[in-house]
């Protein structure tokens, strides 16, 4: 069944079928072995991670977590739950129509339902850590640890909520005024991870000599999450309601990238832009 989506939908390239602890399942042809094996255990620990975040994307009761997509140059990745223990990634071309492909998937999942439940929602209890542990979502901000550029981003855009600008070594270098500074060490640390895992999927969205990372986002019932290069060994996470005009959100973190690594600290070793 997993050859219907790139039978049917014009430039999908792969789908693997995979368990929560990543295993894999069933994948199409045209994978190594080898490369199901990856690719399942990369996209088990995205999920695990993209979950653990649904902290980030707001305070509301439902948390449930949507998809994680992933944006190469050459391509894309595509996550979505299929079932409780159960997750289908799908790999596309950059031309690919994406309402399509989500369809595909979608209906995919519901065909496979007679086997598979339904993904376990995230209770406030449970995101973002064990019970009682959630990190505290707002605080006045430490000095010289709040990036004014930021804070005017979530200012300009209705219902923008946070963003946190790290290292590649975990370590937060700035962020917004509300943000406290236990939320930004948890989410610099998970993003790090979501990072690591989106590089090591490169290759199930195609080969190519220059392939080049370009974001991932994280959607949830609740809100959004996008993590994006922010110049040589930094990133930028950061996140908004689910009712916000994304395309002006990230239209204005990208206008804002080139001088959040000049007001910040800047960490040692090459640029992370390249798979």
């Amino acid at each position: 069944m997993l050859e219907d989506i790139v039978h049917n939908v014009p430039h999908a390239r792969h789908a693997v079928l995979l368990s929560a602890d990543g295993l894999p399942r069933g994948a199409t042809e045209g994978l190594t072995e080898k490369d199901v094996r990856t690719i399942s255990a990369a996209m088990a620990g995205m999920q695990s991670l993209s979950r653990a975040t649904a902290h980030f994307a707001g305070p509301e009761q439902d948390r449930q977590w949507n998809q994680t997509v992933i944006e190469f140059s050459h391509g894309w990745i595509f996550l979505i739950g299929a079932g409780q223990g159960s997750y289908l990634a799908a790999a596309a071309a950059p031309d690919v129509d994406m309402q399509q492909i989500s369809f595909r998937m979608h209906r995919l999942v519901a065909r496979l339902g007679n086997n598979l439940t339904s993904p376990p929602r995230v209770s406030a209890e449970d995101a973002g850590g064990p019970r009682g542990s959630a990190p505290r979502q707002e605080g006045s901000g430490d000095a010289g640890f709040v990036l004014g550029a930021l804070d005017q981003v979530m200012s300009e855009v209705k219902g923008a909520r946070h963003a946190v600008l790290l290292g590649s070594d975990g370590l937060p270098r700035g962020a917004t005024g509300k943000m406290s500074r236990d939320l930004a060490d948890t989410v610099s640390a998970a993003m790090t991870g979501i990072h690591a895992y989106s590089r090591v999927t490169s290759q199930f969205a195609g080969v190519t000599e220059d392939a080049r990372w370009r974001q991932t986002v994280i959607e949830f019932q609740h809100g959004w999450i996008f993590l994006m290069a922010a110049g040589p060994d930094a990133f930028l996470a950061a996140s908004a309601e689910h009712d916000c005009d994304i395309e002006q959100f990230t239209t204005r973190l990208h206008e804002v990238v080139p001088g959040l690594t000049a007001a910040a600290t800047p960490g040692k070793g090459k640029g992370t832009g390249h798979v």
